[in-house]
Order: C-alpha cells, then sequence, then structure tokens
C-alpha cells in the first residue's frame, strides 16, 4: 500500500492524491485545480499545469471531499484523459458539484450549450451520493475488501472527510487511512463544527493554517462591523473579494445577523449608525455565487441548529431584504461606475476570491486609489494571486497589476483571519488529539512549508507528552 501526492503537496492548491491499495487497486481523493504561483512548475504565476500525468489504470473512483475549485477543477481533464470510474460525494456535494464544473467547462474548455449539455449530463451520470457516517463498500474480491465512510468536515456545505478501510486478504492486515480534505473551523456559521474519527493508522492532514490560529466567531463579526462603519463615516464602500461557495454564505449569514441586531436594538454599539443600516445595500455581484446561495437556502437540513432556528424565528439569513444580487454584466459595469462616482456607502461581495479573475477586480480598478473605500479580505491569498500582492503591499502605500497595469492602493486594506474556513492550529491539533487511537503516521499536505514544519513540531510534542511513538513527515 502507497500513498501518492499529485497536487498540495508543496503548497495549498491542485488537491489530489491517490491511495495504492494494492499493486492493481487504487483510489483518487479530489483532483483540484493549481491556482496562483502554483499553477506554474516554475513556480511563477501565469502556468495551468491542467494535465493529468500519473497512470489512471487501476483507479476504481474518485472520492471528492468538496466542491471547492482546487479540489475539483481538474475533474474535466481527468475525464478527457480516460477515467471512467464512478465520482464519489456527499448528498450536499452532489448537488453543488455540476454547478461548480459546469462553470469550470465554459471557463476553461467550451461555452457551447450542446457541449456543456452532454458534458453535464456525463457527469450526473458518474455521481454517487453518498449519506454522511455510512460505510459504502468500493472494492471486494478475494484479495482485497476496501470500503469508505464520509463524515462532516465543516468547511463547506457538504464537505467530508473520509475514512477509508483496506483490508488485504492475502495478509489479513487492515488499516484505516483518513483523508482530512480541508476541515473547517468550529463555531462557523451555517455547518456543524467538524469531529475527530475514533481512530486511523494513517491521516493525511491538511495544514493551511497549520502556523496560526484565528481570531473568534464573536471578534470577526466585530472586526467586520467596525470595517463597515468605518466605510459608512468614510462614505466609501467596503469590497469582499470572496470565493463563490462558502465564504461567500457565510458572510451574507453574518451581515443579515449584523444588521438585525442593529436594527432591533440588538447591539447598542451601533447605536449613532442605527439609521443607515437599514438602507445600507449589500450587493451580491457573482452570478456563480448567486446560484451557490440558492442551492444553501434549498439544503437547509444540512445547516447547524443554529442557522434552523433563525429561518423558524422568521429571519432569512440567506435572503434578506438589503440584499442586492447582480446577475448580468450590463448591471455589473453599472454598479461600479455607480459606486465609484457616487460614493454611496455600499457593501460589496464580488467574485474572484484571490482577485486574480472575476467581477471584483473591476471594482478593484475603480477604487483601489481612493481612500474612503475598504478591501475586506475573509480568505485565503496564495503565493502570486493579485490578492496576496494587495494584503502585502496595501498597507504600504504600494501598487498591484491587475490585468499588466499598475494600480496604486491607497484604499484601505484588512484580513479578518476569523473568517477562514480552515481549521487553525488548535483545531488540526484537535483534530488528531480528539481520537480515541491516534494515527502512527500523519502526512502532512495542503499548506506552505513553514506552516507545515510548525504544525508538526506542536503534533509531535502532543505525541512527546502521550510516550506514543509516531511519524509526522511531509511526504
Amino acid at each position: 500500500m502507497d500513498i501518492l501526492h499529485h497536487g498540495a503537496r508543496d503548497g495549498v492548491t491542485g488537491s489530489c492524491h491517490q491511495l495504492q491499495m494494492n499493486a492493481e487497486t487504487s483510489v483518487l481523493v479530489d483532483c483540484g485545480l493549481f491556482q496562483g504561483a502554483e499553477a506554474s512548475a516554475s513556480g511563477e504565476a501565469g502556468g495551468d499545469r491542467l494535465d493529468i500525468e500519473f497512470d489512471l489504470s487501476g483507479i476504481r473512483a474518485l472520492i471528492v471531499t468538496h466542491v471547492h475549485i482546487d479540489h475539483v477543477g481538474r475533474i474535466p481533464y481527468l475525464l478527457a484523459a480516460g477515467f471512467k470510474g464512478p465520482i464519489l460525494c456527499s448528498e450536499a456535494s452532489a448537488r453543488l458539484l455540476p454547478i461548480v464544473l459546469e462553470d469550470a467547462f465554459r471557463l476553461g474548455i467550451s461555452r457551447d450549450q450542446a457541449k456543456v449539455e452532454r458534458y453535464l449530463a456525463l457527469i450526473e451520470s458518474r455521481i454517487i451520493a453518498l449519506p454522511y457516517k455510512t460505510w459504502f463498500t468500493l472494492h471486494d474480491d478475494t484479495s482485497l475488501h476496501a470500503r469508505i465512510r464520509l463524515q462532516r468536515a465543516g468547511h463547506i456545505l457538504g464537505s467530508a472527510y473520509v475514512e477509508v478501510d483496506v483490508h488485504d486478504r492475502r495478509t489479513d492486515e487492515t488499516k484505516r487511512i483518513v483523508f482530512s480534505g480541508d476541515l473547517g473551523a468550529p463555531h462557523a456559521p451555517l455547518l456543524p463544527a467538524p469531529k475527530p474519527p475514533h481512530r486511523a493508522d494513517i491521516v493525511v492532514l491538511e495544514s493551511t493554517y497549520g502556523d496560526r490560529n484565528h481570531q473568534s466567531r464573536a471578534d470577526r463579526r466585530q472586526r467586520l462591523q467596525a470595517v463597515i462603519e468605518e466605510a459608512l463615516r468614510d462614505k466609501g464602500t467596503v469590497l469582499i473579494p470572496a470565493f463563490s461557495i462558502g465564504r461567500t454564505q457565510e458572510l451574507l449569514y453574518e451581515l443579515e445577523d449584523i444588521i438585525h441586531r442593529c436594527t432591533r436594538g440588538g447591539d447598542s454599539s451601533a447605536a449613532p449608525d442605527k439609521d443607515v443600516w437599514p438602507s445600507l445595500p449589500i450587493i451580491l455581484d457573482s452570478p456563480l455565487a448567486s446560484r451557490f446561495t440558492e442551492a444553501y437556502r434549498q439544503l437547509q437540513p444540512f445547516w447547524d441548529e443554529e442557522a434552523i432556528r433563525r429561518v423558524r424565528n422568521g429571519r432569512r439569513p440567506l435572503a434578506f431584504d438589503q440584499l442586492i444580487t447582480i446577475d448580468s454584466h450590463g448591471d455589473h459595469q453599472r454598479t461600479v461606475n455607480h459606486l465609484a462616482q457616487t460614493g454611496r456607502p455600499a457593501v460589496v461581495i464580488a467574485g474572484g476570491g484571490m482577485c486574480s479573475g472575476g467581477r471584483i477586480v473591476n471594482y478593484l480598478k475603480a477604487m483601489l486609489g481612493d481612500t474612503r473605500h475598504n478591501v475586506v479580505f475573509v480568505g485565503y491569498q496564495a503565493r502570486g494571486t493579485a490578492g496576496a500582492q494587495i494584503l502585502h503591499f496595501g498597507p504600504r502605500g504600494g501598487y498591484v497589476e491587475l490585468d499588466g497595469e499598475r494600480y496604486e492602493i491607497k484604499a484601505k486594506v484588512c484580513s479578518l483571519s476569523g473568517y477562514s474556513a480552515h481549521a487553525d492550529q488548535q483545531g488540526l491539533v484537535r483534530f488528531i488529539t480528539g481520537m480515541r487511537e491516534w494515527p502512527g503516521e500523519i502526512r502532512l499536505i495542503h499548506g506552505e512549508a513553514g506552516a507545515k514544519e510548525q504544525l508538526r513540531q506542536v503534533l509531535e510534542g502532543e505525541y512527546q507528552r502521550k510516550g506514543i511513538k509516531n511519524r509526522i513527515h511531509t511526504p
């Protein structure tokens, strides 16, 4: 048995891992797109790394942990390379995956409607939706029995970590391998927190934030509210580059709560601006995010109890009165021009989480040079992306290149780490130490070198205190 890493080994994108269960049989976990500098073998932005360069023979199935593009974006190329197996994912992911892959197909391969429809029909025919906490037999013959089980990961709706039981009938040896996928932070809006598995022999563990801990949920809501109120005083716009799925819906949920508190006497700290909140537009400018938000609304059974309770109390966390959705390109451009010229306060959530594409780019071009505005990052910015440049150079009065042109950064720039959809160092350690039987091997993937090293040291310290032998390494 072996584990091969075809992506997210030296960085945080392109997740793709192959569990070789024996010489003839393997399974693939995720097949994601490389982003930023990781999209080029040379380490420079502008490459693609789309080709499937590993042997597909013997791969029985693709398991999708969740539908973010850095975990599923190379599926079209996997199918084109000849992969014939099923695509296994959670029930919620089965609803969301065709939306993601339709968008990826239109952007990267063809906008021809007939081709899109044939492609989606192929995808949907391959998907097998698995309920959480239920074993599914992956392979069963005289030499090998393998089964998988999905558990809630709390990262985005439908996200899962994967337990794989491999029984070699020739040696009567059984091993349990856990692939963490992307683990969510506790107390995140809409989703129950992930619970560690009971046991594992090997864990393939993400380490995106292995070197830091997030702000609390309460702190992040207060900071978001403070940024918005500053923009109200400056008569500026709050620009939030957001990933279409997960982060956008959490932000809407949180903004609805801020508005609810400030307009119904639930938060006295906002009293000076209280009259402004009922008319403050919250603009969602991303057709893809709008589709995901509608899907989220339809998947309420997968929400956590707090969110369901709000709905029962008559609130609409993802469809409140001040929410304005922008679909057409013409409406998008008119909105950019109106906000840039009039100085009307607004909150804009626009597609393009790392600012290297999407509608957020037009807002940045129009507003980065104006001190009235605020750019608020709520997600990880990979090396080589425009978002990483704005976050790094913005506080220094620097510039960023967008579509080959330089734009001075005079707008205020900040990052709210508490909105990260990833577990922080404490959460990652808790995923391991919360098991009844700790794994003998941990492979750290999906993180920068410094984050992986710090996480490794912390985990080794926990094992030493427990007196348990282990092997924690970067594959």
